[in-house]
C-alpha cells in the first residue's frame, strides 16, 4: 500500500528522531525472507533494544540526512532493512549477525558506527562488544583483582604462623 504524502513525512520523521539519537546503524537487504522471518527478526530487535524498519531508501536518505548515519547515503541501493542500536553500541549488529547465521538470506550491505562507515566484514566484531552492564563489570573486575591481591599478600604471614603452628602441635601429639 502507498503511503501519501503526510505519511511519508510521518515516518521520515520518526526514523529521523531514531537516527539523530542512535549509536550505530546496519542497512541490511532482506530479500527472500518471508513475513514469518522478518517478524522473528522485529521479536529479536525489541529485545535488544533496537529500532527495525522497512522504508524505502528515497525516504531512508532523507531521514538520516543531518544526523550521524549520512555517510551510508551512497550505500542505499535495493530493498533494505535498518536496524538503529538506541542503547549498545553492537545491539544492531548483533541482532543482524546472529539473524544472518540461520537465515542466508540477509545480508548487511553498510554499517555505521558513530558516524563513521564500518567494513561490513566486521560486523561479528561489532557485535561481539560488551553492553553497558558488561563493561562496567569488566572493569570493575580489572579493579578488584589488586585490591584482592594485596589482602592476600598482607593475610599470608598470619597464614604460614597459623599454618607453622598446626603443624608444630601435631608434630607434639604424635610423639
Amino acid at each position: 500500500m502507498a503511503l501519501n504524502i503526510g505519511e511519508k513525512k510521518d515516518v521520515v520523521k520518526e526514523v529521523s528522531e531514531i537516527a539523530s539519537s542512535a549509536q550505530s546503524a546496519v542497512a541490511a537487504e532482506y530479500r527472500g525472507l518471508t513475513v514469518h522471518e522478518l517478524s522473528a527478526l522485529r521479536d529479536n530487535a525489541r529485545e535488544l533494544g533496537v529500532y527495525v524498519k522497512v522504508i524505502k531508501n528515497s525516504l531512508a536518505k532523507i531521514a538520516i540526512k543531518d544526523t550521524n548515519f549520512e555517510c551510508m547515503d551512497s550505500s542505499l541501493k535495493g530493498p533494505l532493512i535498518f536496524a538503529f542500536s538506541k542503547e549498545d553500541l553492537g545491539s544492531a549488529a548483533k541482532l543482524v549477525n546472529d539473524f544472518k547465521k540461520d537465515n542466508k538470506l540477509l545480508k548487511p550491505i553498510v554499517v555505521a558506527v558513530n558516524g563513521e562507515l564500518v567494513d561490513v566484514d566486521k560486523l561479528s566484531q561489532i557485535a561481539a562488544l560488551p553492553n553497558k552492564d558488561q563493561a562496567i563489570s569488566m572493569l570493575m573486575a580489572v579493579m578488584k583483582l589488586p585490591i584482592e591481591k594485596f589482602a592476600r599478600t598482607l593475610s599470608a604471614p598470619n597464614v604460614k604462623l597459623v599454618q607453622t603452628l598446626s603443624a608444630y602441635k601435631i608434630k607434639l601429639e604424635q610423639s
